[in-house]
């Protein structure tokens, strides 16, 4: 277990080192290169939506495939939802009224457009910034669909309190909040680290990826450069590629808010020990490299102010205090009492539509529109209704 959870903390140091010495002519470069591109072809007026994905598979013979499709379903349900929503918006102009804006929209939601997460799923953290701070609560969703063995130990390590007490390790500017064992990073003394839970396993198979035929995958109509598809399934950023494998494959991507679970060289090294969350830019050179565990649902911007640390990678040096993991509970094992109530925003919905059109021509303030979103910026709305008595977790 020490040589895994090392070598976890390890990869994904190495993992921010490689990101973080990418040539700067090059990224530069790379920058102009997309900004042309998006300029050409984002004109608000004229948006396409994302060509059919049996375009991109007719030559392998494999457009009828189930991944095939199930994007080509997907993708038709996002371009009639979005549709619907330009339909309304002409609609309102023709009227004389004025565009909805993204709150108003949200104001009208109905309980319908919400959907609760199973509790078993859904872990309240409480970290301490500083010792003399309040603690704070950072709620996380697990995403078994995408990860289930990984979910499982994950449940199983909360519930055997492997997280009270422990730390973040580490905090890279611009990257990844990385929590887990302070007696296992790299230069500490390894007799102090902390056993797992009897239920817990050390061993888990890489869950990089899932079949994208059978997931709920509610689509954009814009593509990025990362996938042929992209979109959401229960409120996690996911993109997919219908034409690899017959059943296609979909995984999570690393946007702002997403927890992974560190690992080392061996791909089959992490057990969700160790995780992160990504505070930055989307770091999507990960994806399909790292096993994507679930996304921060509220509280990301705790882990995001902690002071970053001042050693390689942001790891925390021996002299700097580590913000402590105090408690990590599941929904699931609160008393009914102290449970607050947590709700996602649907996007297999027109209210989810409408929010997207709003995004993507957005008006008052701004003077030019965009006409388009990306999967990493199209954050997904949560809502955390306190409880009828104080949480003590």
């Amino acid at each position: 277990m020490v040589k895994s959870l090392l070598s976890s903390l390890i990869a994904l140091s190495l993992g921010g080192a490689v990101l973080a010495t990418l040539p700067v002519h090059d990224a530069q470069a790379q920058t102009k290169k997309t900004a042309k591109t998006s300029k050409a072809k984002a004109k608000p007026a004229a948006r396409k939506p994302a060509p059919s994905a049996k375009g991109t598979a007719k030559a392998a013979g494999s457009a009828n495939s189930p991944g095939m499709l199930a994007g080509d379903a997907a993708l038709a349900q996002a371009q009639a939802l979005d549709a619907q929503a330009v339909q309304a918006a002409a609609a309102r102009k023709a009227a004389g009224s004025p565009a909805l804006n993204t709150g108003e929209v949200m104001n009208a939601t109905t309980p319908d457009d919400w959907r609760e997460p199973d509790p078993h799923n859904v872990v309240l953290m409480e970290i301490r910034p500083s010792a003399s701070a309040a603690p704070q609560q950072v709620w996380m969703e697990l995403a078994p669909r995408f990860a289930p063995e990984h979910a499982a130990n994950i449940r199983a390590l909360v519930r055997g309190g492997y997280f009270d007490g422990l730390a973040v390790l580490r905090v890279q500017d611009n990257f990844v909040t990385q929590w887990g064992d302070p007696g296992d990073p790299v230069g500490a003394d390894n007799a102090k680290t902390r056993p797992l839970p009897e239920a817990a396993k050390p061993k888990l198979p890489a869950e990089f990826d899932t079949a994208l035929a059978g997931l709920p995958l509610h689509a954009l109509v814009e593509t990025d450069g990362w996938a042929p598809l992209n979109g959401f399934v229960d409120g996690f950023p996911v993109a997919a590629d219908p034409a690899k494998t017959p059943q296609g494959r979909a995984w999570l991507a690393h946007c702002y808010g997403v927890v992974g679970a560190g690992r080392g060289n061996e791909i089959d090294s992490s057990n969700g020990a160790s995780l992160y969350a990504v505070i930055g830019h989307s770091p999507r050179p990960l994806d399909l490299n790292i096993t994507v565990v679930g996304r921060i649902l509220k509280g990301i911007e705790h882990l995001a102010a902690l002071p970053r640390g001042g050693g390689n990678m942001g790891f925390y040096k021996p002299e700097e205090a580590r913000p402590p993991l105090m408690s990590a509970k599941l929904l699931a094992d609160l008393p009914a009492a102290e449970r607050p109530k947590v709700q996602v925003l649907r996007t297999d919905t027109l209210t989810w539509a409408n929010l997207l059109h709003t995004r993507r021509y957005r008006g008052g303030w701004y003077v030019a529109s965009s006409g388009r979103v990306d999967l990493c910026s199209s954050t997904v709305p949560v809502r955390v209704t306190p409880p009828t008595a104080p949480v003590n977790p």
